[in-house]
């Protein structure tokens, strides 16, 4: 037998595997971590595959095997197919893989501390408080003291008391086993149908895709649930994928009363404790649910049963940075490698869903109508050409009679404007100057909350200035359009006496305050809700009957050709939060084009005429589902050497039929954190291999300039 040489990927951005020569007498398998020099460093990777040696070629030796569990292997093809079609570093892939190192090594130990039972009457009061008030048990004694406001000795003596055992356990513990058996809500004869397709793609045991399509508030959580809970039954893993942390939180609730344990979450704001334990548990099988963001796809699952993609038409499911890549797609895919089902859910799927699911490709599972006497929300529209608002106002008389009619009922109200902080331009009215980020080609917002000036795109603020830092002119600078806190000041002007609060990012900046606030619109303490896209998704409030969307127009503009469908999307969604309990809702839509085919297929209700006139025009261009795109942008910090990058680049594009490539041209966004942006844009036929494509064409560009990168993205959501 020859000696054996091993592919060996590390989590750093490398083209792939490096060769190294496994040392007799080790025994190694794909998927192992092993530990291999690199120049002067030993590293950390994952073996990919292995082989004979080549006679004659000196080969660096593997130094060791990490005693960890390796990865299965449908996760090592998972790697390599996300970084070929997404035209991405497999040793990028992987780093998103290996989200916590901690996780690899066996859960650190503590003394953890938990009450024997016995609660004698005479206990002074630091001892009351460490057993009524320090749980959750078991914990260690300085966070049982923490939670009861005493010291951690006090803890400590109830252990000599009797009333404390304590016992060194491992700190992560396993997570609780939910119950696919309980019961969940009774279904109608509808859901009925449409949870048994989902339970029978489930028992098939083979790879599926469904697209479950039901209106807003059709209950196509509680249907996918019994799917869920058959795949639990069969001792599986389950993945549940949602857009925004706040439906993460929304989830953890569901599936607690649903099965009767919460699942693991998962998402960038989890701490680092949660992220170990959560990979370890998720790795070894243990974890049997997961809800959360688009990174819990990358998790190592050990035998994972369906994947569930929550609001499948979102746009926060593609990742814009780092490896690009929609994790809808993803899902599939990865369905397809572990041979799983696919499970996509939305009120209004994409174009690329929805014609999947005509063709025969996924099967289609439609919930027509919500359940019970509730019906879906009346829609209206406001001309905005005919009902001016009063000057400095952004609200329509119309609009405002709506939500004093609505608390005039006792109910709530929710006005939905996608724009952050209290105005989103600073104007000079002196010489005309825009406030502008210092290094990038955006607009600065002001946040009158904050007294600051921010960059939504880099993140650069500063304090709102008293004189325009162009001409010096003093209380020059004015407010130009509205972001929700200006609507927030303006609808308090018409009602004082309600409570109105905000939801948006600026406002919600943990995981806590979502949830907090979300619980607040819930139980009714809030009146009006003003929100951003954020209060768009899969939220129930029972008491909210009146929507009103405060720019109709906001996603129509721009060069996106997917804009009729945002447009589409996003107003059916907000207004479908209206209406979802026993009381009628209504959604009013203020807009300067009643007349856009996307608004009147919505105030008729009728998406079949939309759909058919969006796909007539992704056909006639060639547009997805009917073709393949993919974009580019070259970045640098001189716009010459950028221009003439992208030049060269567009040269050596390989000659393929069925491919168009437009450009280079600006960017929207032209300079951005310092660095200037060209873009192309290319079009392929259906039949082309893109990725094969783009992955040929940008081997062909041998030398980039030091800070200089070519950025590809296939099958874009963002034209910025």
């Amino acid at each position: 037998m020859g000696s054996r040489t091993a592919q060996i990927l590390f989590p750093v951005n490398v083209p792939g595997a490096f060769d190294y020569a496994v040392p007799d007498p080790m025994r190694l398998s794909r998927g192992e971590f092993v530990f291999a020099p690199i120049g002067k460093q030993m590293k950390l990777g994952v073996v990919m595959s292995l082989g004979e040696a080549e006679p004659g070629r000196a080969l660096k030796e593997i130094a060791e095997i990490k005693a960890t569990r390796a990865l299965p292997l449908a996760m090592l093809d998972f790697i390599d197919w996300v970084a070929r079609y997404n035209v991405a570093s497999p040793g990028q892939v992987l780093r998103m893989v290996l989200r916590s190192w901690k996780a690899l090594d066996p859960s650190p130990v503590a003394t953890l501390y938990e009450p024997t039972g016995d609660r004698p009457l005479n206990l002074t009061p630091a001892r009351r408080a460490a057993l009524s008030e320090g749980g959750p048990f078991p914990a260690r004694a300085s966070e049982i003291a923490a939670r009861a406001g005493i010291s951690p000795g006090v803890v400590k003596g109830l252990v000599k008391t009797g009333l404390m055992r304590s016992e060194l356990r491992p700190v992560d513990a396993p997570y609780p086993v939910p119950n696919p058996d309980r019961a969940g809500r009774d279904l109608t004869e509808a859901q009925s149908v449409a949870a048994r397709e989902l339970v029978t793609q489930v028992q098939k045991d083979r790879f599926s895709v469904s697209l479950l399509d039901g209106v807003t508030g059709s209950g196509k959580t509680e249907v996918y649930f019994e799917a869920v809970a058959e795949a639990l039954r069969q001792g599986r893993q389950v993945l549940i994928l949602v857009p925004e942390i706040a439906l993460t939180q929304a989830g953890l609730a569901r599936f607690a009363q649903r099965f009767g344990a919460e699942p693991v979450a998962w998402h960038s704001s989890i701490t680092d404790t949660e992220r170990r334990r959560g990979w370890r548990e998720v790795a070894s099988g243990r974890a049997q649910l997961v809800v959360g963001a688009r990174s819990a796809l990358f998790l190592p699952f050990a035998k994972l049963g369906l994947i569930v993609v929550d609001e499948e038409h979102d746009t926060s499911f593609k990742q814009e940075e780092g490896v690009i890549y929609n994790a809808r797609d993803m899902s599939v895919l990865r369905g397809r490698l572990e041979d799983r089902p696919v499970i996509l859910a939305s009120a209004t799927p994409s174009l690329e869903s929805l014609h999947n699911a005509q063709s025969g490709r996924y099967a289609h599972i439609v919930l027509p109508e919500r359940p019970g006497a509730i019906t879906l929300p009346d829609i209206d529209l406001i001309d905005m050409k005919v009902h001016k608002p009063e000057t400095g106002a952004f609200l329509s008389a119309p609009m405002v009679q709506a939500v004093a009619d609505s608390i005039s009922r006792g109910e709530q109200s929710l006005l939905y404007m996608n724009r952050r902080g209290y105005a989103p331009l600073i104007l000079c009215r002196a010489c005309g100057e825009r406030l502008k980020s210092p290094d990038t080609d955006s607009w600065l917002v002001e946040h009158r909350a904050t007294g600051r000036a921010v960059c939504h795109l880099t993140g650069f603020s500063m304090r709102m200035p008293r004189e325009c830092p162009k001409c010096g002119a003093e209380d020059g600078l004015t407010s130009i359009g509205p972001g929700v806190e200006r609507i927030a000041d303006e609808i308090q002007t018409h009602f004082p006496q309600t409570r109105v609060e905000i939801l948006s990012s600026d406002t919600t900046a943990t995981p806590d305050e979502i949830k907090a606030r979300l619980g607040r619109m819930e139980q009714g303490e809030i009146d009006i809700l003003v929100g951003t896209q954020m209060v768009v998704k899969g939220h129930n409030f029972p008491k909210l009957t009146f929507v009103g969307v405060v720019d109709g127009d906001l996603l129509m503009g721009g060069a996106d050709p997917r804009a009729g469908e945002r447009t589409y999307q996003t107003l059916v969604q907000v207004a479908g939060r209206a209406g979802r309990a026993d009381k009628a809702g209504e959604a009013l839509i203020q807009t300067h084009h009643p007349e856009h085919e996307a608004l009147q297929a919505l105030v008729a209700g009728d998406r079949d005429l939309f759909v058919g006139v969006e796909m007539a025009m992704r056909e006639m261009l060639g547009l997805p589902p009917y073709g393949r795109i993919a974009a580019v942008i070259l970045w640098g910090p001189d716009l010459k050497k950028v221009k003439d990058l992208a030049k060269d680049f567009v040269t050596k594009a390989p000659r393929a039929d069925g491919v168009e490539i437009l450009g280079p041209s600006e960017a929207p966004i032209a300079r951005l954190r310092g660095l200037y942006r060209q873009r192309l844009f290319i079009r392929a036929d259906p039949d082309v291999n893109l990725s094969k494509y783009m992955t040929t064409w940008r081997a062909k560009q041998k030398r980039i300039p030091t800070k200089y990168k070519i950025q590809i993205d296939i099958d874009p959501q963002s034209f910025m």
